[in-house]
């Protein structure tokens, strides 16, 4: 059986959440947000289970149509109440076509609770702020990601009212991407509650926080990459069986998702480590170097928290990273030149190979709306930089 795909623009927040809701009890169409803030309109069938279809953002290979039931979304959903202590109030900043957005939705929904929503656009501390301080429940929660947070951290610095808000939170999930050791150590010397969340749309969102699966998750590692397990679980691709096969696999009656993320699950306490993504690993002069691996050592230097390391290709050693940061950070901070501090530490913490072969600085890190750096424009920037 089947039932028909709407889909809505994810900046009318009051009609995707009545939608959202209609979808997840079964009475309504399946709901496929997308950004802008046009009409909704129909976009053909996707099996009865599916009460949601995500388009993943793209940001490092092609855009994929992730198709979730309303048993995974709510699974999700149910975990997250119990892990953070139980069902509360949120305040929407992320896009509400991303899976982190639309599971703010479903929470509030499991909740039976009001969410509050930023305006669509651009990031505003100050908005963020003012909208914060009219959540009314107990429990308060927002999901962000990290550059989001640093932002509020910096306008907290300069406004104690402005931190007194964020310390209401009773807990902040950050995701998205890998939150820089530094940024963590900021948010616990300013007594802000963090929680480190990990998943994909492919997992109906974060579904392991602070190193932990939630729910009934389970993480195992097999090749050296992450495998996750669980009522999370996405039904497949839409329109993609190849793909669904080769990602979603079974093993004794159990079913796995393929994260493509190298990472470990540590066998005495189960704690997982992510370490990054096994696509995103270079021959550097006959070695294997990940890009993720030295994008983490990178950002504990001093101001160069917000660089992204990429790949470059190079006659002697057939590909090298290269480090990019914004204009104004590199003003602030370790300056473009100081390429042999960079290399020392990076070359100390992950070896020779790994070395950046250049700093590059450009006018600002272009990002997708879900506020992760927008790799594919970097690399443009990058090919285009003297």
């Amino acid at each position: 059986m089947t039932r028909a795909l709407i889909v809505v623009p994810a900046d009318n927040t009051t009609r995707l959440l009545a939608l959202l809701r209609s979808a997840l009890t079964g009475e309504g169409d399946a709901v496929m947000p997308v950004p802008g803030s046009a009409g909704a309109r129909p976009s053909g069938t996707v099996p009865r289970r599916v009460a949601v279809v995500i388009e993943t953002s793209g940001s490092t290979g092609a855009p994929k149509r992730v198709m979730l039931s309303t048993d995974a979304l709510l699974a999700g959903a149910a975990a997250s109440n119990v892990a953070l202590g139980g069902p509360g109030q949120w305040l929407l900043a992320l896009p509400g076509h991303y899976i982190a957005g639309v599971q703010v939705l479903v929470r509030s929904i499991a909740a039976q609770t009001t969410p509050l929503v930023l305006p669509p656009g651009g990031f505003d501390p100050a908005a963020f702020i003012r909208l914060a301080e009219r959540l009314g429940e107990p429990l308060r929660f927002t999901s962000l990601v990290p550059v989001q947070l640093a932002r509020l951290m910096d306008a907290a610095a300069q406004d104690r009212p402005s931190l007194a808000v964020l310390r209401r939170f009773t807990a902040i999930l950050v995701g998205g991407q890998a939150a820089p050791p530094e940024l963590l150590r900021r948010a616990a010397e300013l007594d802000l509650r963090v929680v480190r969340s990990y998943g994909s749309s492919e997992t109906a969102g974060g579904c392991v926080y602070d190193g932990v699966p939630i729910g009934d998750t389970r993480v195992r590692v097999v090749d050296g990459q992450l495998e996750i397990t669980g009522a999370v679980l996405a039904e497949g691709y839409l329109g993609d069986a190849r793909l669904t096969a080769e990602r979603f696999v079974s093993e004794h009656g159990v079913r796995w998702y393929r994260t493509g993320d190298l990472g470990s699950v540590d066998a005495r306490t189960g704690l997982v480590r992510v370490f990054g993504r096994a696509d995103n690993v270079i021959i550097s002069g006959g070695e294997k170097v990940s890009l993720d691996a030295v994008e983490r050592v990178v950002r504990t230097l001093p101001g160069l928290t917000e660089a992204v390391v990429l790949d470059a290709d190079d006659a002697e050693w057939g590909q090298v990273p290269v480090v990019v940061l914004p204009t104004a950070r590199a003003e602030g901070g370790v300056p473009p030149a100081d390429l042999a501090r960079v290399r020392g530490a990076v070359a100390s913490a992950l070896g020779r190979a790994a070395r950046p072969a250049r700093v590059v600085a450009v006018a600002e890190i272009p990002v997708l709306a879900s506020g992760k750096p927008d790799r594919q424009a970097l690399r443009r920037l990058l090919a285009s930089a003297p």
